[in-house]
């Protein structure tokens, strides 16, 4: 049989930790979920990869791994085609679908590049620019995990940050160890004017430095005007001020700044009326929702012909999606801002031997050693896998969690 032949995808559901990040859901957990991939050819070599992590994505991973063994590693279009078959009756949503394609097709493009000898990047068309520029990505935090159900509680060197002073201090901290030169703040976590008080202190702490606040649709479409003209010259952009393509098309009409999504565009059949309502001026990519690495730089060649610009949303992730990202960023010619990450929160937990990958001057050098460059720590692999079984988690849940600490929490979407 052919050396290029897929003989096995390995899947391997893990638990690492994150700390008490606020939100407009809630608060993250204390274990955040990934899911890695081993995509193992007949010759031995393996391609990586990482998915976010949940029971239902598990399951789509394992249906997978299914229809791959045999097929060609080169024949990208037909896995990612056989992958979606096997999905389709059960998961209409093209959307949901693409989150396992994704995964499957950065796994067997590092091994291609394993097997040719070539970065990744390369296998995009080759990389435009050697580092990629990241954000801080900044939240309101608790100083610890409070202790819950006999656990005790889990600190962080972070600290808290619940007001303008602690804001600034993390960003400080940021910078200090990554050399971030732009900021994103997550907010809906407190009223407007407390959030708008924290970007006013940041742009006064960090003088010439982008900015931006995603309150991840905690605001109505008034509120989001107010904010967006209290905020005039100080901000790049806002991003996910309120929810759906009919509510942020309403704010861009009077926002001064441009409106940026993760959240209303997040599919192919979001961009035509995206488009045509003026709704977003710039679209935080992300190839776990598009359908992998080409279809992202496909996605970029859109948004380029419609006038939209291009940075690139984030979640709690490993090494893998860190290093699956810089090589699709670095391929991409307009990408126009930086990239938000929220590896500093997570890199203490990685699965990948370091030296490779490092945040430094606010940007992360293309690797270019073949594939994606990165390999995989198998000792702690088994150690994140092992903490997943004992944990029972199997799913994320940050209202949840939330309820758990605080009872009167009361979820509402728009808040404010």
């Amino acid at each position: 049989m052919s050396s290029t032949r897929i003989r096995e995808l390995i899947i391997t559901p893990i638990a690492f930790g994150d700390p008490p990040l606020l939100n407009s859901n809630g608060v993250h957990e204390p274990l955040a979920l990934r899911i890695i991939l081993q995509l193992v050819l007949e010759d031995g070599t393996v391609g990586l990869g990482e998915s976010p992590g949940g029971t239902a994505r598990l399951e789509r991973l394992q249906a997978a791994a299914k229809v791959v063994a045999g097929m060609d590693v080169f024949d990208t279009t037909a896995v990612s085609a056989a992958i979606d078959a096997a999905l389709l009756p059960t998961v209409p949503s093209s959307h949901e679908r693409g989150w396992t394609t994704s995964a499957v097709e950065v796994a067997c493009l590092d091994a291609q590049g394993k097997l040719l000898g070539r970065p990744v990047s390369d296998l995009l068309g080759g990389r435009v620019r050697d580092a990629v520029p990241f954000a801080a990505y900044l939240f309101y935090k608790w100083a610890e995990h409070p202790a819950l159900d006999g656990r005790p509680a889990i600190t962080d060197d972070w600290g808290e940050a619940l007001d303008p002073a602690g804001i600034v201090e993390q960003a400080r901290l940021m910078q200090e160890r990554y050399g971030f030169r732009s900021f994103k703040l997550k907010g809906g976590v407190f009223p407007p004017d407390e959030e708008i008080a924290a970007i006013r202190a940041l742009a006064e702490a960090f003088p010439g430095q982008p900015l931006r606040l995603d309150p991840n649709v905690a605001w109505t479409v008034e509120t989001s005007t107010y904010v967006a003209r209290e905020l005039d010259g100080v901000l790049e952009y806002l991003e996910d001020p309120t929810k759906g393509i009919p509510g942020m098309a309403e704010v861009a009409k009077e926002s001064p700044m441009p409106l940026a999504t993760n959240m209303c565009v997040i599919a192919w059949e979001h961009l035509k009326p995206a488009v045509e309502q003026n709704a977003v001026q710039v679209l935080l990519t992300d190839h776990h929702y598009w359908g992998g690495l080409r279809r992202t730089r496909e996605l970029a060649a859109v948004c380029e012909a419609f006038g939209i610009a291009l940075s690139m949303h984030s979640n709690s992730h490993l090494g893998i999606s860190l290093a699956a990202m810089t090589h699709v960023a670095a391929a991409i010619p307009n990408l126009d801002h930086s990239c938000d990450t929220h590896y500093p929160w997570n890199s203490a937990d990685d699965v990948i031997v370091p030296g490779v990958l490092e945040l430094r001057d606010g940007e992360v050098r293309v690797p270019t050693g073949p594939g994606l460059g990165v390999e995989l720590d198998h000792d702690k692999l088994e150690q994140l896998h092992r903490r997943y079984v004992d944990s029972g988690m199997r799913g994320r849940d940050d209202t949840g969690y939330m309820r758990r600490i605080q009872p009167e929490y009361e979820l509402r979407l728009p808040r404010w």
